[in-house]
């Protein structure tokens, strides 16, 4: 199936390379190096992937994010970054990104991780098992409804990034089983690349952050020393 991605890079050279490996696993590619021209494009079209660069003249890469989440319909989005400090991208996925890559990057990765997401689509899109359970899953006072990608603690509504939900869903299917990091990226993020078991660990990190009363001594999600993380099988369970 050809798809089409909205590239928004303000390097030429880097969108066109990007532009480039998207058509070799047939997704049709449209370079903007403007962030408020990128907004119109995609209010004007439909897309099923945006790349976005965080360093754009006009409307920076961070704003369109957040505009592009507010409105209707979901769309994976990627976040190029030149920038070193871990803040950006924290700020990135907070507002809505799905992934990042860091520049310089290998084309290789790049491709790993389009394909990642476009899976996961696939996967929300036909409604499989893997994607939506027949209702709500319920661990103790934390309720997880896969179907409209919610999450509540004791009726409090508890925001999360795309990939904070598909990784906390991951662990609640699994009460008790230890996964650790290269497992989580590629059972989660859908690819493995040694080197990348930090995004997991930040990811947890935020995750906890968000659901635990005291995310020094979690309730939910359990590390496992030695070993990778756990979801707590102590918690009463239910639908």
């Amino acid at each position: 199936m050809k798809r089409k991605a909205l590239v928004v890079e303000d390097d030429r050279e880097i969108g066109r390379l990007v532009e480039l490996h998207l058509a070799d696993i047939q997704c049709h590619a449209e370079l903007v190096t403007d962030g408020a021209k990128a907004l119109e494009r995609f209010k004007s079209d439909r897309f099923d992937l945006v790349v976005l660069d965080l360093m754009l003249p006009g409307l920076d890469g961070l704003s369109l994010c957040r505009q592009i989440r507010a409105l209707p319909g979901y769309v994976p989005i990627l976040m190029l970054t030149a920038r070193s400090t871990e803040l950006d991208r924290v700020l990135g996925l907070e507002i809505g990104a799905d992934d990042y890559l860091t520049k310089p990057f290998s084309v290789r990765e790049l491709v790993a991780r389009v394909k990642a997401l476009f899976r996961r689509v696939e996967a929300l899109e036909s409604h499989t098992p893997e994607a939506i359970d027949a209702g709500p899953i319920k661990r103790g006072p934390l309720v997880i409804d896969p179907e409209r990608r919610r999450v509540h603690i004791e009726e409090r509504d508890v925001t999360l990034t795309a990939k904070e939900f598909d990784l906390l869903l991951h662990f609640a299917r699994a009460p008790g089983k230890v996964f650790n990091r290269v497992q989580l990226l590629d059972q989660v993020w859908g690819y493995n690349h040694e080197g990348y078991e930090h995004t997991v660990n930040s990811h947890i990190n935020r995750l906890r952050a968000k659901i635990e009363s005291d995310p020094s001594r979690p309730e939910f999600i359990i590390t496992v020393w030695g070993v990778g993380y756990k979801f707590n099988d102590e918690l009463g369970t239910g639908k």
